[in-house]
């Protein structure tokens, strides 16, 4: 388990006629990463609270963390979330025992979560950043098949990952890209931990590793509680100095983590020697890195609505200078359906950068907005 103690990072509207922003009830500032469910369609808030949805659909259902999830029966261009707000007189110390949960939820964890083979129509986006200014974006529209939606450890480490995940490149909706520092750092390096980033089940053996670790110590806290969901929070100091912090949403009846958010701090590990893509060595050091999954109940068993990293302080020296890099990475599952198909075809090679894969340009409705940032940036502004 050696090798998954670590988090390691892996690499507007055409069609719709509305738009939705949804702001906090309390101060009117925009929700980013807000979920909204339509009709079997999955859409995302950007930074500035705004996601197209269709001008067909008629119900919504809106939601995001610490937010009260609100559904609406006909379309409004500004909806407002209240918060969710616990009375502190009411507040007390609840220690949760994380281990027996998440050992719990691995084992069961193909009888709560959809383990059968699914077709999804998925939204990429990533950002790059180079001391703090923004050098890559990326949008891209992708079909993503997976076998069992969770990951195989067998076929990872025999590198088969056409037996656990495929997926192919559909339309590229924006592609920008600025010098990125003083050195390439880029290296053909993928590997089954990579592989396993896609998915939520080698997530929690990542944290159960990190537990597990002699002189690790683990706090588990219940944060709220309303109905069957908890909110709980996680707070680990790994044995191999890497500080795990977060919160996560724990349905109790159900036995699922519904939503998971958690800090990777692994600055504390000394640096390391690596090599780029023209065989030139240099250090790496790694930084801190959150992590986020988001389900959704769908006939009476749970499906994957996001999966986002979001890396920051990473340092790459070489020649006695060095760059901090930044990145975010994130996948919405629009679309679910079951699937009975072997695969896709074409499909992406794993073994090479992502967007240096060929669309196959099958263009559909936009299902991301860019943010008044974003925006700026494919301007050149």
């Amino acid at each position: 388990m050696k090798q998954i103690s670590f988090l390691f990072i892996l690499f507007s509207a055409v069609l719709y006629s509305q738009k939705i922003q949804v702001l906090d009830e309390d101060n009117s500032k925009a929700i980013a990463n807000a979920r909204i469910v339509s009709e079997n369609q999955i859409v995302y808030t950007n930074e500035d609270g705004f996601a197209p949805v269709s001008a067909q659909n008629k119900s919504f259902e809106i939601s995001a963390p610490g937010y009260q999830t609100q559904k609406l029966s006909a379309f409004r261009n500004v909806v407002k979330l209240q918060a969710k707000v616990t009375d502190i007189d009411e507040v007390k110390i609840v220690n949760v025992n994380l281990m027996p949960l998440f050992e719990d939820l691995s084992k069961n964890y193909h009888k709560r979560y959809y383990d059968e083979p699914s077709l999804y129509d998925v939204t990429l986006k990533s950002k790059s950043f180079n001391n703090n200014q923004l050098t890559m974006l990326v949008i891209a529209e992708a079909k993503m098949w997976t076998k069992s939606n969770s990951y195989n450890y067998k076929d990872g480490i025999r590198k088969n990952y056409d037996n656990i995940l495929q997926m192919q490149l559909n339309n590229v909706k924006y592609f920008k890209k600025k010098k990125e520092g003083v050195f390439n750092s880029k290296s053909n390096d993928f590997n089954h931990a990579d592989m396993g980033d896609y998915f939520f089940n080698f997530e929690i053996q990542r944290l159960i590793a990190n537990m597990k670790m002699k002189k690790s110590k683990t706090i588990g806290r219940l944060l709220g509680e309303k109905g069957d969901l908890q909110q709980i929070g996680i707070n680990i100091k790994s044995e191999n100095g890497i500080i795990i912090e977060g919160e996560m949403e724990y349905n109790k009846k159900d036995k699922v983590i519904t939503f998971y958010e958690v800090n990777y701090q692994q600055s504390g590990y000394p640096p390391y020697k690596k090599k780029n893509t023209e065989g030139v060595e240099y250090y790496f050091q790694l930084g801190d890195v959150w992590v986020t999954f988001d389900f959704y109940k769908k006939d009476k068993t749970y499906v994957s609505a996001l999966k986002k990293t979001e890396a920051d302080n990473f340092k790459i020296t070489h020649d006695g200078i060095t760059d901090i890099r930044k990145s975010s990475t994130e996948m919405i599952y629009n679309t679910f359906s079951k699937s009975d198909k072997k695969g896709l075809e074409p499909k992406v090679d794993f073994s090479k950068d992502f967007w240096d894969n060929v669309p196959v340009k099958e263009d559909k409705e936009t299902t991301i907005l860019l943010s008044q940032k974003e925006q700026d940036f494919v301007n050149g502004n």
